[in-house]
């Protein structure tokens, strides 16, 4: 099913939790996040916490993106000129406390997945871009047009400014999507230690 979604909004702080709730349904089964927390019946309450740092992170750092009243959705964008994650900050937003969510051997999973993206996403996008952190829809909202419409207006600064837009995937459905607003595929492969399928891309700025 396909419908107009209404435009994004900025979140703001006290939607903060809402949406990083969605984003942990979101990705619950995102093969990455799956490779990290294997265990079904243990993903939820970490993941949920982890993606509630995140859209923390995105908002004190860069720009995110929901959907009007309720959340369905989140986009959580880093500016150009940044870079994508520090130490310090993830001291402030409470990412560092990831061992005591996680554990070590997930912990250890997530350093290796974060450390191998981080060498593709200087070697793709050296020069200043925005980076698509993360974009989740609720699973029920899925279909309707709703991760279209929140992308969209970053989308659209980036064409403004001349500025391309990079991100990463570990699912096959999401290059499609991600193909439909200009994005290309940089690199594709496999992910070392046993890790899942991944795909890079960037999008450059239409003038």
């Amino acid at each position: 099913m396909t419908t107009t979604s209404a435009p994004a909004t900025i979140m703001a702080k006290h939607q903060i939790a809402e949406s990083g709730a969605v984003l942990g349904r979101a990705f619950f089964d995102d093969p990455l996040l799956s490779y990290i927390l294997p265990d079904d019946a243990r993903r939820a309450r970490p993941l949920t916490w982890f993606m509630t740092r995140g859209a923390h992170y995105g908002h004190k750092y860069g720009e995110v993106h929901t959907t009007p009243g309720a959340v369905a959705g989140t986009a959580v964008w880093l500016p150009p000129g940044e870079p994508a994650v520090t130490a310090a900050r993830m001291l402030t937003t409470g990412l560092l406390m990831a061992p005591l969510h996680f554990g070590m051997g997930a912990l250890g999973r997530f350093l290796g997945a974060t450390g191998f993206y981080e060498k593709l996403h200087k070697q793709y996008a050296p020069e200043p871009h925005w980076y698509l952190m993360v974009l989740g829809v609720d699973p029920p909202r899925q279909g309707q047009g709703v991760g279209g419409a929140l992308i969209a207006p970053m989308l659209e600064r980036a064409d403004a400014s001349g500025v391309p837009c990079y991100l990463e995937t570990n699912k096959a459905r999401n290059v499609l999507f991600y193909q439909r607003h200009g994005f290309a595929v940089c690199e594709e492969g496999v992910m070392p230690g046993d890790g899942p399928q991944y795909w890079t891309m960037k999008r450059a700025a239409r003038r």
